[in-house]
């Protein structure tokens, strides 16, 4: 027992941190909800105060105020009153008066043969006999009572003989009721009085009870009580209701939150109005979670092109290496046979073209890794860009003599749908003007655009037939899309359809950005349209073996790609007419037109550091310039090669 006297309680890490840190683990709706309701409370509270407060002040101003008036009434007939009752004089039943002389003794009353009959103390009548009288000084004193100013003092309650005896609980109703309300405090006045005819003066005491007044404002209070209790459990349950639905789209939240830390990222915050902090709490989060999804796809898909680069990058160079140890095998268990020197030189032009196999792919794959770093590329040379085509031009017709080579220009035209009347609309695209090539010059890496150029010549050389012609174009055009978005789209039918577009748009508001463009059009076997996309990738061959033979690494486009993009530009590869695989590159110039009217003006520069002005760097030869003049027309479908005189649209540039 002394044990369980002595046991002190343990204190806790709980007990020892203060209330607020408890408070934050309270749910922000059980928070709002009580701050609602206590806000509530507080305010119907201190209006029911306030009401209680104005009303009985107004009550007992109006009271004070009749008081004055009744005093007056008193002083004017304060003769009558030491000869006769109140009651039959003023005719007030209410208030109490009481008559005191010079020497604060309570006065008596005389009849009119001078008879004393009582004393001037009048308390009022109330029902059931019951007297009800302010407590006021003793008989011959004043303690400390002021003159003409109005004062509330307690109440002396006489019951009679048939009541004093009873007990509360068998009074009833109404009787309780006139017992409380002659219980109710008093208000009282005291006046000086002079009866110049008798030559007597005194004090007289005008009192007024406060029970009307008290009842008045007890039920003014409980009413606003009730109100006020209506009120907060109403404001208490709407705030609820309010709170709970605002704060639902936090429960989505949190549990799309929930979902994406699952490994769902697709997950998306349902959209609210953005003028709401939660509309733009979620308008933050989905476009937060787009770009996490957009990130997490993407290093996937870097992810798997890396394995699949590693994984394609080792098979190509198991190919040389093996060839090169089998060789080596082959000339060790045959050279002590008759003939190992022949052999043996036979071996070694194997092992040296598979070295050379590997070699080259080697190299392929540091400019891959280098342009992937943003390494091995100058891009403020000045580059004569008809130069390269001319040189791999001239490579493709010592390597194909019999290959037809045609060279021209690039320049926009209009053709027909296949099947369509002539009344329909026509499709804008590029065309090819035989001619001479004209005069392009850039600001790019010389080397890179080279190589460019030479794998894509290579390629037709490799996977077109011998006898098929080619045709290689170069031009300049006049675009109102940036060079930024242009380096960053996709090398898709559907980019170079957008760019077509945008060079149209420059032709309507003659201004925007200069381009070179260069096509080489082949008439071979083509590429089927779903394979299309995919020979920009690396190490994509359409027939590995032929690839082989033919020497490729199937690194040339995927190089070819991203120099391109190095240089901001854009390179394709889409079908042509008639059969055929057509490659077009686009590269930006560095100038920016401008419309005839604003070349007096002078314009900003931009933060590209592109400059503002009609700067032609390409001068287009003057056969090209009057082709432009005249115009280009066709229909799709018709082969790529035609002349200045298909047709009479003109040119963008």
């Amino acid at each position: 027992m002394a044990h369980t006297a002595n046991t002190r309680r343990v204190r806790t890490e709980a007990d020892d941190k203060p209330l607020g840190m408890h408070f934050d683990k309270v749910p922000l709706s059980t928070k709002l909800v009580v701050i609602i309701f206590v806000l509530l409370f507080a305010g119907t509270g201190s209006i029911t105060f306030a009401i209680r407060q104005m009303v009985s002040g107004y009550l007992l101003d109006r009271m004070d105020s009749q008081l004055t008036g009744q005093a007056q009434l008193v002083y004017n007939n304060v003769s009558k009153l030491n000869q006769q009752n109140p009651a039959t004089t003023l005719g007030v039943t209410s208030y109490f008066i009481q008559i005191r002389d010079s020497n604060n003794q309570i006065a008596t009353l005389t009849d009119a043969n001078g008879n004393v009959v009582g004393d001037a103390n009048f308390p009022p009548q109330l029902k059931y006999n019951i007297v009800s009288s302010p407590l006021l000084p003793a008989s011959g004193s004043m303690s400390g009572v002021a003159l003409s100013t109005p004062f509330t003092t307690p109440a002396y309650v006489e019951l009679p003989d048939s009541l004093r005896n009873v007990s509360k609980d068998k009074l009833t109703n109404e009787q309780r009721e006139v017992i409380n309300s002659a219980s109710a405090a008093w208000r009282v006045v005291a006046l000086p009085w002079v009866d110049e005819a008798k030559g007597t003066h005194g004090v007289v005491y005008i009192g007024l009870s406060l029970g009307d007044m008290t009842s008045t404002v007890q039920t003014i209070t409980e009413y606003c009580l009730m109100v006020g209790a209506a009120i907060v459990v109403l404001g208490a349950c709407l705030g609820s209701l309010v709170v709970n639905h605002t704060l639902k789209p936090l429960k989505r939240i949190e549990k799309t939150a929930a979902k994406i830390a699952a490994g769902d990222l697709s997950q998306r915050v349902p959209s609210m109005p953005e003028n709401t902090e939660v509309g733009s709490l979620s308008a933050s989060l989905n476009a937060m979670l787009y770009r996490i999804e957009y990130s997490f796809h993407e290093q996937e898909a870097t992810t798997e092109k890396m394995k699949r680069f590693v994984s394609d990058a080792s098979h190509e160079l198991r190919t040389p290496l093996a060839a090169i140890h089998g060789y080596a095998e082959l000339y060790k268990m045959q050279r002590d046979y008759p003939g190992a020197l022949e052999r043996a030189d036979e071996a070694i032009g194997h092992i040296e073209k598979s070295s050379t196999r590997m070699t080259v792919l080697v190299e392929d794959l540091l400019s891959l890794a280098r342009l992937d770093e943003g390494r091995g590329i100058d891009l403020t040379q000045q580059v004569n860009l008809s130069s390269i085509v001319s040189d791999a031009t001239e490579d493709l017709h010592a390597l194909d003599p019999e290959r037809g080579v045609s060279v021209g220009r690039v320049a926009m035209t209009t053709v027909l749908p296949d099947g369509a009347p002539e009344s329909a609309r026509r499709t804008p695209c590029l065309a090819f003007v035989a001619g001479e090539l004209p005069d392009v010059r850039l600001t790019g890496d010389a080397s890179r655009l080279r190589q460019v150029v030479t794998n894509i010549i290579g390629n037709v050389h490799r996977y077109t037939p011998a006898d098929s012609p080619v045709q290689v174009a170069v031009g300049t055009l006049t675009a109102s899309i940036t060079p930024d978005t242009l380096g960053k789209m996709p090398s898709t039918d559907a980019s170079l359809a957008r760019f077509i577009e945008a060079v149209q748009v420059a032709q309507g508001t003659q201004s925007g950005y200069d381009y070179a463009v260069v096509q080489v059009i082949d008439h071979g076997p083509g590429v089927p349209a779903d394979k299309r996309s995919q020979v920009f990738e690396r190490f994509y061959t359409a027939d590995p073996s032929r690839a082989r033979e033919k020497g490729g690494t199937g690194l040339g486009l995927s190089i070819a790609q991203s120099v391109t993009k190095a240089h901001k530009g854009l390179i394709c590869a889409t079908e042509t007419p008639g059969g055929g695989l057509t490659f077009t590159i686009v590269l930006p110039l560095g100038t920016v037109s401008e419309p005839p009217a604003d070349r007096t003006q002078p314009m900003k520069t931009k933060k590209s550091g592109w400059s503002r002005g009609r700067k032609n760097a390409a001068k287009a030869a003057p056969a090209a310039n009057a082709a432009d003049a005249a115009g280009l027309s066709g229909k799709a479908g018709a082969p790529a090669g035609g002349s200045a005189a298909d047709g009479p649209t003109p040119p963008a540039a």
